[in-house]
């Protein structure tokens, strides 16, 4: 191979984007073959409104270890924020808000809260991440032991944000599943330090959709339909 030829395939592995930040490479001088890429993922991840998440690899699937917190599309436009419970439960378009509507106290550990119409613009999360599928959700519990068992090993451990007992919570995948809570019926906010419910992309029927989660009590991985006009967290996970 011509030096040219090798500097230049060099230089593309080393370009790559996506997920990935870095690429590991070794010669082996011995048999005098080209360097081999090994992706390494980054620690951290920036979403547009810059906000810094944390990553975790999770068997073969690279997630978020925080909820998302973005109030803008990954093109730049502004998601509407509705604070207004009338407004709120009767949307069929997309919005956010925070907890309370009190985004000094929540954001920064629990993220946003975004309905189900937010979710289908495919515009939430940062560029090479996207809003998981139901079955990648189940991917993420099966690897971890499946149903019965997932929820504890997602679930941040101790009592600090979780209310007791926290059933056997370990956190040994490094997901941290926070109890965020969600914006229910009536558009109330409700099930926070109980409950972590995160949106799929999938829908159920004209006015569900599914969603994952953990709770307090049980150490199980929860699979719930939920109104599209909830409000629940967000993790992005990156895209293949």
């Amino acid at each position: 191979m011509q030096v040219s030829s090798l500097f230049s395939l060099v230089l593309i592995l080393v370009l790559y984007s996506g997920c990935t930040s870095q690429t590991n490479t070794s010669t082996d001088t011995s048999e005098n073959v080209a360097p081999i890429s090994t992706p390494i993922f980054p620690d951290s991840i920036t979403d547009i409104s810059g906000n810094s998440y944390k990553t975790v690899t999770i068997g073969t699937q690279v997630w978020m270890a925080e909820n998302l917190k973005t109030t803008k599309y990954s093109d730049g436009t502004d998601i509407p924020m509705i604070e207004d419970a009338g407004i709120w439960e009767d949307l069929t378009t997309p919005a956010y808000c925070w907890y309370n509507n009190d985004e000094a106290a929540y954001k920064d550990t629990y993220g946003a809260l975004y309905n189900w119409h937010a979710v289908k613009t495919g515009k939430l999360c940062p560029t090479g991440w996207h809003v998981p599928n139901y079955d990648e959700w189940s991917v993420l519990m099966n690897y971890l032991g499946g149903k019965h068992i997932a929820g504890s090993k997602l679930k941040e451990s101790g009592l600090v944000h979780w209310k007791a007992p926290n059933e056997d919570a370990s956190n040994e995948s490094g997901f941290t599943a926070l109890p965020g809570g969600f914006r229910g019926y009536d558009a109330d906010f409700i099930f926070m330090g109980e409950n972590a419910s995160f949106w799929s992309t999938a829908w159920y029927n004209t006015f569900d959709a599914k969603s994952s989660g953990m709770h307090y009590k049980f150490r199980k991985f929860h699979r719930f339909n939920y109104g599209k006009d909830f409000g629940l967290s967000v993790r992005c996970l990156c895209n293949d």
